[in-house]
């Protein structure tokens, strides 16, 4: 067994561990192993790929291995529009995990997001736990991560904190008032939290990006978020990981019914993640990260023909870096094969052209956006990708 593997099943530990202690540290360890030995996916609403279809280019002048798909995010430069999306941390048991894939992250030249850094704010002894990533990722981009009930109830020199104790690119914010609904004894007060995060905005030295946490942005607030100064959205929608499902978990072992019920009818609450993705990116000329069930390559062009300029991947990851570094980096590796031929298939040689390529929207996803006001033959009459395609 490798040393990368070995450390990171001794970490998690078996999946009857019972960590229902209330400290944040004991939760952000529930969280990591519940998603890991639990089925925590969105039940009876689906992320939306499968009602997008990519208009196929038989013809076209391009070659599949000359096709480009460099990325940037926020002036960072990546090899790819994938970002491994924020996680875990904040436990000395989640510093293997971070550790791991901060080595994918800089071999494979993609940004990468820790978790919640509530803990380590909390309890400094556990800011290797985060500072972990930082160390392995010298050339590659690092997002902070703060929860918004934390920020409005310290100022915004709590997320100034954040991005020193890793020292950080940039900042995201995460909104999560579903899991903290749901979740027995969860920080509800969100009052305040706009102009909050406009305070921060105004006194913070790196970019502010605010996502959601499986529930998804829309267009309202997304007017809202560019006018408090945010410069990037991360879409987060319903469709990928249920944090009410995670929670619903964590009810069962804390025997609280309440908690239960809860969780379970609010599990595929959210608007799914290609709906907050297209009405986010009709509305708003801010840089948009789309995640919340993204799976595969062909996910990703999706993603990108609909206006997103990256895409974040975090359960999938997760998983495969219980098998060590040369499983993640082996996901990442097929995942921008995928990429590259659903681009060549939809004739683009760049992301650029991708973003312009036509797509016809179907199903629940059409209804959706047509319901919102939103154009969807727009997409399916571009005259976009490359131009000799």
């Amino acid at each position: 067994m490798g040393g990368s593997v070995k450390r990171f099943r001794e970490a998690i530990g078996s999946e009857n561990i019972k960590a229902v202690d209330t400290k944040t540290s004991n939760r952000k360890l529930d969280h990591v192993r519940i998603c890991l030995n639990r089925d925590v996916q969105a039940r009876q609403v689906a992320a939306g790929f499968g009602d997008v279809v990519l208009v196929h280019r038989a013809l076209g002048d391009l070659d599949l291995e000359k096709i480009d798909i460099s990325s940037r995010l926020l002036g960072h430069e990546a090899s790819s529009p994938l970002i491994i999306s924020s996680m875990t941390g904040g436990t000395e048991k989640a510093e293997a995990i971070n550790r791991t894939l901060a080595e994918a992250a800089e071999e494979m030249m993609v940004p990468i997001s820790v978790g919640s850094m509530r803990a380590a704010i909390e309890e400094r002894n556990l800011e290797r736990t985060f500072r972990v990533v930082r160390d392995h990722c010298s050339k590659t981009m690092v997002i902070a991560n703060i929860g918004a009930v934390q920020l409005v109830a310290h100022g915004p020199s709590y997320g100034v904190s954040a991005v020193e104790m890793i020292e950080a690119d940039a900042l995201a914010v995460h909104l999560n008032k579903l899991q903290e609904g749901v979740m027995v004894g969860g920080d509800t007060n969100f009052k305040g939290v706009s102009s909050a995060l406009a305070k921060l905005a105004e006194e913070i030295d790196v970019p502010i990006i605010v996502k959601e946490t499986g529930a998804g942005i829309s267009s309202e607030d997304a007017h809202i978020l560019k006018s408090l100064g945010i410069k990037c959205i991360d879409v987060a929608g319903a469709g990928g990981t249920s944090f009410a499902g995670v929670e619903y978990f964590r009810a069962v072992e804390q025997g609280s019914l309440r908690g239960q019920k809860l969780s379970l009818d609010f599990w595929d609450w959210g608007i799914p993640t290609v709906a907050s993705l297209a009405e986010v990116c009709a509305s708003v000329d801010l840089e948009v990260i789309c995640s919340g069930g993204v799976r595969s390559g062909i996910d990703a062009a999706k993603a990108l023909a609909l206006g997103a300029t990256c895409v974040g991947v975090a359960l999938p990851l997760l998983r495969k870096a219980q098998s060590g570094l040369e499983a993640v980096k082996e996901w990442i590796g097929f995942f921008n094969e995928e990429l590259k031929l659903s681009m060549f298939l939809s004739g683009a040689s760049n992301l650029d052209e991708m973003r312009r390529c036509p797509v016809v929207i179907t199903g629940a996803i059409r209804n959706w956006l047509l319901s919102r006001g939103i154009d969807v033959n727009a997409y399916s009459r571009r005259k976009g990708g490359n131009s000799n395609a």
